[in-house]
């Protein structure tokens, strides 16, 4: 019967196409979950995230929390809660999450350190209907436990902890530690690309692909040690250069302000506003969709630099980084008031900002301010902002926003006709949605500009990502077309919506272009098939290898042009992502949108308008791992099965220094006629004086090679090598794991723990402790443990 049931869920958030047959399919399924035995908690938090139904989440979470007569029945529902809570914060926006958390303190309790009521999200459309008195989950009257009056400390306990993860702090958390942990950078890569370096432009890109490498490792030795090369950026290099530092720092929030504190604005740091706005950018990269403690410093700044639109440009991205998803009016007010300035810098990153804050809200007024002014302004980059801006607010709304999407499709306006091929890539994203696909396909041909042709073609790529075996054959022709736009377009769409799988039929669409005679195409092709190869390992991938050496030999070749010199560079940065230890992801397992990755490639294809926005990719990227957690939310010391050879799923080799040989000396060349002379002179000699001559050597005759030597190599080396082959590998908890190595991965048989979903699905898993209380846990000592301890007081020495 559950079977059966988790089988429909999953047909109807694949197949079904009308929202309104799927919202009623799944609120017949939700509570019949909760009737089987036992009851399947997981799959019924999966209908409500699609219903998005907050209400019913928060009445299910307090009922598993709450005290049970069962000691160990009460552990294992409380272990399901947390995974619930941990799936919520990974698959929805800091909305939802937040009105989660307000039904759960309906009193006004506080969330991660932030109070819940000083955040007024906008409830959109679907959650009021799904929540609204016709639905059928439980209102928020049923949620406290019978003992409201004094709950016991047990549930006190495990509520606090609940919203700690609905905040987003643990899951920070644990990505950092595993980031830093498992570095596996290889700096030789970049040292090549910086020594090929003759522009302004492959400068960029190659910091830009060392933000990508060490996104979240906390690892800047790469800038540290060439600080004189990274000083030569100017300008807007120096805002995406110092912006970087957040992409390298991601999720690194406890000591963000103390390692900017010498790039961000201030009294003492007086400088010309690149570095202060490229710092405010780096403080909303490191916060991104989790950025509650750090939003009113942003504000604060925008707010003193009103004449700075360097630094405004700064704060805006910051600002919508911070608060993504949020849906705060407030915050929304703030920037609308930039934008209304009609600077062209400021209003670009108004404009997105934005769209940043009210993500996925399709808020009616907000559309309608957003439009208006788009169409009355006389500014390409501020277009260009609400071109992105507007598109967001429609996320994952389908039908409900096509009347808007109508109106910008029959507009005369390039630009808002670029607006409405966005707004149909997310509100139809991951739904492969055929009449979709068809309204693309016709403006991809037939539109009169090239910007809206290749807009269309890429927002393909955002419809089919849930199923990337669609796209090769939908773009394939379009691959071909006689228009430049339209098949760097399609370059862009297979990139984004095979992301991360490797899919060989993409590449090989990919591949002809690699030698396009458009420079911009051949920069698309480079970094939508980094996009695919993201997190491929060479032994499950045979075309990885290849494209290295591609990447490799078109950076160091000097009559590439810079524009797609600067796409092979940043392809670098991207297959390396998270130092080999991330991968891009649109749609998990489940079936839910991962929204960061959605919104991060959405903005970052637009780098062909705004080299800046290249570092929203990191939002794209997230750790292929699993991490298991027990209930006290620390990482026990466990292990898993891999059933298949370690070289299947390896690290990349890393780069070999090649070595200078040194020049043979010549021999000088004997003729044939000296050795007849010396052999004849020789012969004299030694019939005169009876001894051979010592004023010329004699010819020896030629003799066998020696036998070569053979050494039986010892039995520890040949151990190493049968180990190499062996078909099951032990890998530790945290684990690096691929995607496609997630089929052959197993709990480690007869543990202690027991994971309360498959370690098929990835990210964090929590784990029941069947021997809880009779033997004591050996934790994963973390990687990052606070800041630094103090240095010792002063002292003397004495022998004595």
């Amino acid at each position: 019967m559950s079977g059966a049931m988790v089988t429909q869920v999953f047909m109807t958030s694949k197949l079904a196409d009308n929202w309104q047959y799927r919202k009623d399919i799944l609120e017949v399924l939700a509570p019949l979950f909760g009737d089987v035995q036992p009851p399947d908690y997981l799959n019924m938090s999966h209908c409500f995230i699609f219903l998005h139904d907050y209400t019913g989440l928060a009445s299910m979470l307090q009922r598993l929390i709450s005290k049970k007569a069962d000691e160990k029945q009460a552990h294992l529902d409380r272990v399901i809660a947390y995974q619930i809570a941990f799936d919520l914060y990974s698959t929805t926006s800091q909305a939802f999450c937040t009105h989660v958390s307000s039904q759960l303190t309906s009193s006004g309790g506080t969330v991660g350190g932030s109070d819940v009521s000083s955040v007024a999200p906008v409830t959109t459309k679907a959650e009021t209907t799904a929540s609204g008195d016709g639905g059928d989950s439980k209102t928020s009257d049923e949620h406290p436990p019978a003992d409201v009056a004094d709950p016991p400390d047990s549930y006190k306990e495990a509520m606090k902890k609940v919203l700690r993860i609905l905040s987003g702090e643990r899951t920070v958390e644990l990505y950092l530690q595993f980031l830093v942990r498992s570095n596996h950078s290889d700096l030789l890569v970049y040292r090549h690309i910086k020594d090929h370096v003759r522009n302004s432009v492959c400068h960029n890109a190659a910091i830009i692909a060392n933000g990508y490498a060490h996104c979240g490792t906390t690892s800047d030795v790469f800038l540290r040690e060439d600080i004189e090369w990274l000083g030569q950026a100017a300008n807007w290099a120096k805002f995406t250069a110092t912006a970087s530092l957040g992409v390298i720092h991601k999720g690194h929030e406890k000591e963000a302000l103390t390692l900017l504190s010498t790039y961000l604005p201030s009294e003492s740091n007086m400088s010309h506003g690149y570095q202060d706005g490229g710092s405010l950018y780096a403080l909303g990269l490191i916060h991104a969709n989790h950025g509650a403690d750090v939003l009113e410093y942003l504000l604060k700044k925008l707010d003193e630099n009103k004449t700075n639109e360097v630094i405004q440009h700064g704060a805006c991205l910051g600002i919508g980084l911070a608060s993504l998803g949020a849906q705060r009016i407030d915050v929304y007010q703030y920037l609308k008031e930039c934008l209304l300035r009609d600077d062209a810098v400021a209003g670009e990153a108004a404009g997105m900002g934005m769209g940043l804050v009210m993500t996925g809200s399709l808020h009616d007024d907000v559309l309608e301010e957003m439009i208006n002014y788009a169409q009355n302004t006389s500014h390409d980059k501020i277009c260009n902002g609400l071109a992105l801006g507007i598109p967001l607010i429609m996320f994952n709304h389908q039908d409900e926003a096509q009347s808007w999407i109508e109106g910008l499709l029959d507009a005369k306006d390039q630009h808002l006709r670029r607006t409405a091929m966005n707004c149909l890539a997310m509100a139809y994203c991951g739904t492969s949605n055929l009449k979709v696909v068809e309204t693309l396909l016709h403006y991809a041909v037939s539109d009169a500009f090239g910007d809206v042709r290749r807009a269309a073609v890429t927002a393909i790529g955002f419809v089919l990502c849930n199923k990337p075996d669609m796209c090769p054959d939908m773009v394939r022709l379009l691959s071909e077309s006689f228009n430049p736009y339209v098949r760097c377009g399609s370059a862009m769409a297979l990139g984004i919506a095979c992301a991360g799988t490797g899919n060989l039929a993409a590449y090989k669409i990919i591949e002809p272009l690699f030698k396009d005679s458009t420079n911009f195409v051949r920069q698309g092709a480079f970094v939508a098939a980094a996009m695919i190869m993201v997190a491929q390992s060479q032994g499950h991938n045979n075309k990885v290898a290849e494209f290295r050496a591609l990447l490799k030999s078109t950076v160091a070749d000097s009559h590439e042009e810079s524009i797609s010199k600067f796409g092979a560079i940043m392809a670098q940065g991207i297959v390396d992502a998270g130092g080999r230890n991330s991968t891009i992801q649109l749609i998990d397992k489940s079936g839910h949108l991962h929204m960061p990755s959605v919104v991060g490639c959405l903005v970052f294809q637009n780098f062909w308008y705004w080299f800046p926005v290249s570092h929203f990719l990191s939002l794209a990227f997230t750790p292929s791992t699993v991490v298991c957690l027990n209930e006290d939310l620390e990482m026990p010391r466990c292990e898993y099965e891999s059933w298949a050879k370690e070289s299947m799923y390896a690290y990349p080799p890393i780069m070999e220094v090649t070595k200078v040989k040194e020049k043979e000396k010549v021999k000088t060349a004997v003729l044939s006629t000296t050795h007849k002379v010396q052999a004849r002179e020789a012969k004299k000699a030694g019939q005169k004086g009876g001894s051979k001559s010592t004023s010329s050597p004699a010819v020896t005759p030629t003799t066998a090679p020696e036998p070569m030597e053979v050494t039986e190599e010892p039995d520890s080396k040949r151990k190493d090598e049968e180990d190499d082959d062996r078909p099951k590998v032990w890998l530790d908890n945290p684990a690096h794991v691929l995607q496609a190595q997630f089929s052959v991965l197993k709990f480690e048989f007869n543990s202690r723990y027991k994971p309360v979903k498959k370690l098929g699905y990835g990210g964090v898993i929590m784990v029941s402790d069947i021997q809880r209380g009779d033997v004591s846990e050996c934790l994963v000592k973390p990687a990052i443990d606070g800041p630094e301890p103090d240095p010792p007081e002063a002292f003397e020495w004495t022998e004595d």
